[in-house]
């Protein structure tokens, strides 16, 4: 029997707006619901993920997705990352980045926004700063102890971003290793990078971290060099044909390589007269 999809929240005016579907909300007690199923699901493909079954794993994390509501970043991004995991155990190294990094794009969008002053653009002053240090009048205790637990479960959220953004990375940064191409293996130097920057790595990943970055300039460098002589000798072939109806060739252009920058410069050499 089919399974039929998940009720989505009622759409805005404007269809067409992602932003405003995004931002469209179920009632309370009906995401609640939503997110206790796809929870659910999350952790019958945790286990099938530690009982080795990938590809099982993955269509339970996808169907955990279509239980999840859209506007849930965070849980999204677990979930994403969680794929990625699985796409990494089954070295289908595309599908990993792809997971990573809708994984990566989800956690953006988390972390609340600085608000603006409607006059001039301007952040507003104490919004929005993560290490900001906010004073408590103490004329208040009820409100106070409100705002202490708002600090405590922002900090929380913080942390558990931070933690789900560098398994992310981490695991985008070793498919893209594994898919070679100067390109995948510049974009994974980044992301070694970044988490290189990261104070909350365990041991193990920073060692990880380290040897990749020791690693991956020479193979860069190497690759970088692969793909321009590719490049080069497909150049030079288009251009053959090009230039032989006027009884030219490549021949007669020397390609000169600035070894600062390693791109080519072009001279016309005329052919010698018989």
């Amino acid at each position: 029997m089919a399974q039929s999809e998940p009720p989505r929240p009622k759409e805005t005016d404007d269809a067409d707006s992602e932003d405003e579907f995004h931002d469209a909300h179920f009632p309370a007690e009906e995401e609640a619901k939503l997110l206790d199923e796809s929870n659910a699901r999350k952790d019958q493909a945790n286990k099938q993920f530690a009982a080795a079954a990938y590809s099982d794993a993955i269509s339970t994390y996808d169907r955990a997705l279509a239980s999840c509501p859209n506007y849930l970043d965070y849980e999204i991004a677990v979930l994403k990352s969680n794929i990625s995991a699985c796409y990494l155990k089954l070295q289908d190294w595309k599908a990993a980045v792809e997971s990573a990094t809708a994984s990566i794009a989800s956690l953006e969008r988390c972390l609340p926004k600085p608000q603006t002053s409607e006059n001039n653009g301007d952040p507003v002053e104490g919004e929005g700063k993560e290490n900001e240090v906010v004073e408590l009048s103490g004329d208040n205790e009820e409100e106070e102890a409100k705002q202490l637990d708002r600090l405590q479960q922002d900090d929380s959220r913080r942390q558990a971003i931070k933690r789900i953004r560098a398994k992310a990375l981490m695991r985008r940064a070793r498919a893209k290793t594994e898919l070679t191409g100067w390109a995948n293996l510049q974009g994974a130097e980044e992301d070694y990078k970044e988490l290189a920057a990261m104070d909350n790595l365990p041991p193990s990943d920073k060692k990880i971290v380290q040897k990749a970055l020791r690693e991956l300039p020479p193979r860069i460098q190497v690759a970088r060099e692969n793909e321009m002589g590719e490049m080069m000798g497909k150049l030079k072939d288009l251009g053959n044909g090009i230039l032989k109806p006027f009884g030219l060739s490549t021949d007669n252009f020397k390609f000169i390589k600035d070894e600062a920058t390693g791109g080519y410069s072009m001279q016309f050499q005329q052919g010698e007269r018989s």
